[in-house]
């Protein structure tokens, strides 16, 4: 099994699942036992100020990441919730993804991000996607994801409503040119 760690897997044209359709997702682990990852391009309707009033963190409105959205990181566990940022230690469970992209979930974290003590970027999920042994692979299979190299100027630079686009401009693909139906060479 070749792990996509690192990766984006980039939603097929025929996905339909609501919770898929249209999405880029960053994998976090994948191995033997499963994979997660977080969709980075399904904003919610709700601020990251908002959110920490709600989880009582103190916070500073008038920093525009007070002003940034939460996206909505998969169907699995949506009360819970996950930072992606560039590379900053100091938090309490921060895991290095990559050289670039770390994921951090605990509240220290939270409490930076409308500090001067935040990391230069970062991108708030609630929930994440699961999935069990071999059923990614059996999904790839089945040809609705597209998988490349996880770029981190798409997850943290790029507009969230050009982000399925452009990371299927990384493969060289014009969106026009894919088509709506399944087959097997």
């Amino acid at each position: 099994m070749q792990s996509l760690e690192n990766h984006f897997l980039i939603a097929m044209p025929t996905m339909l699942d609501p919770s898929f359709k249209q999405t880029v997702t960053y994998i976090c682990e994948h191995n033997n036992e499963g994979a997660m990852g977080l969709v980075i391009n399904h904003p919610t309707d709700f601020t990251i100020g908002q959110l920490l009033d709600k989880v009582d963190i103190e916070n500073d409105k008038s920093t525009e990441s007070s002003q940034s959205l939460v996206f909505a990181g998969g169907p699995v566990d949506t009360e819970r919730g996950f930072v992606l940022h560039s590379t900053k230690y100091g938090f309490a469970t921060s895991s290095a993804l990559s050289e670039q992209i770390m994921i951090t979930t605990s509240k220290d974290v939270l409490a930076s991000l409308t500090t001067s003590q935040s990391p230069d970027n970062f991108l708030v999920t609630l929930g994440y996607a699961g999935w069990s042994a071999g059923q990614l692979e059996s999904e790839l299979q089945q040809n609705a994801w597209l998988t490349i190299q996880a770029d981190p100027e798409i997850i943290f630079n790029t507009p969230a409503h050009l982000r399925w686009e452009k990371a299927i401009e990384m493969l060289g693909i014009d969106l026009a040119m894919l088509s709506h139906q399944v087959g097997h060479a």
